[in-house]
């Protein structure tokens, strides 16, 4: 799998990570076998979260997300991923090493975790994604931690943690958002102290302070499709608009604008008629 022997001899003076650990050329970034490969509505909802996630207290070239993009999170078991549907990241290259498209991305090449993750619930994954497996494979109150922050895994080293115990008590991502299509129920977890706990929505929508952006359930047409779709909003309570609407909105106002000359115009030369003067005259004689 790895073109060189990973983990490399550290030297001295020591090398960075980026030399003896393993990068996203060294791990796989697709697998065709995989079962719950994304349908229609999880590429679509991806798309959609991906255009309008615009933070505005970062820089676009300092925001990254993905959708059903292998996400390496345990550098002591590098071949381990977790396929969130779809994930944002704030305060890292939009590219990597601002050069290149991500093929996978790599928490510890990276330096930075996902600030957000949404799965889109299907039955086959429903289960994991609610974090819900006997309590005796749930990993302890407290979870150690070695002295770079990395969550010491408290599974056996063959077995790899759930999805849900990944994002909780490994990566610790502040918030995880679960959405259902069949029911259109918008779940919402915190991260609070060592446990996500759901928070109580009033309304279909998460107001995110760190980000100063919010989430909430829209009823629009995307893609040709009227439905309910996820999508972000600003402080004012207005839906981000992709680009292609933001320029029919420009599209849309030009030409109101010029209607709006126009009818004015046909006001002026109205009244001029009403004042005994042709106006096609008075203009034919300039």
């Amino acid at each position: 799998m790895f073109p060189m022997k990973y983990p490399v001899p550290q030297s001295d003076p020591p090398k960075s990570p980026r030399e003896t650990l393993p990068t996203m050329y060294d791990l796989k970034s697709e697998n065709p076998e995989e079962p719950g490969l994304p349908d229609e509505f999880h590429d679509w909802q991806a798309q959609l979260l991906s255009l309008t996630f615009c933070p505005p207290d970062y820089p676009v070239e300092e925001v990254f997300c993905a959708s059903d993009m292998n996400l390496y999170y345990d550098v002591r078991h590098a071949l381990w991923y977790k396929r969130p549907d779809w994930f944002g990241v704030v305060g890292v290259p939009r590219l990597y090493d601002q050069v290149d498209m991500r093929l996978s991305y790599v928490v510890w090449q990276e330096g930075v975790d996902p600030f957000v993750v949404v799965e889109l619930l299907s039955p086959g994954t429903e289960k994991e994604d609610l974090g819900e497996f006997e309590p005796e494979t749930l990993a302890p109150e407290s979870t150690e931690r070695e002295a770079n922050g990395q969550a010491i895994e408290p599974h056996a080293k063959d077995k790899p943690p759930r999805k849900w115990e990944v994002y909780e008590q490994v990566l610790r991502i502040p918030y995880y958002i679960v959405f259902s299509r069949y029911t259109n129920q918008l779940r919402v977890f915190k991260l609070e102290g060592a446990r996500y706990q759901e928070l109580e929505l009033p309304e279909p929508r998460v107001w995110m302070r760190e980000l100063e952006l919010g989430l909430g359930l829209w009823q629009g047409e995307f893609q040709g499709v009227e439905r309910f779709w996820l999508r972000w909003y600003d402080a004012e309570g207005n839906w981000i608009l992709t680009e292609a609407e933001q320029e029919r909105q420009r599209a849309e106002e030009a030409e109101s604008r010029a209607e709006e000359a126009e009818t004015r115009l046909e006001s002026l030369l109205q009244r001029l008629r009403e004042s005994g003067i042709d106006p096609d005259t008075f203009l034919e004689g300039q």
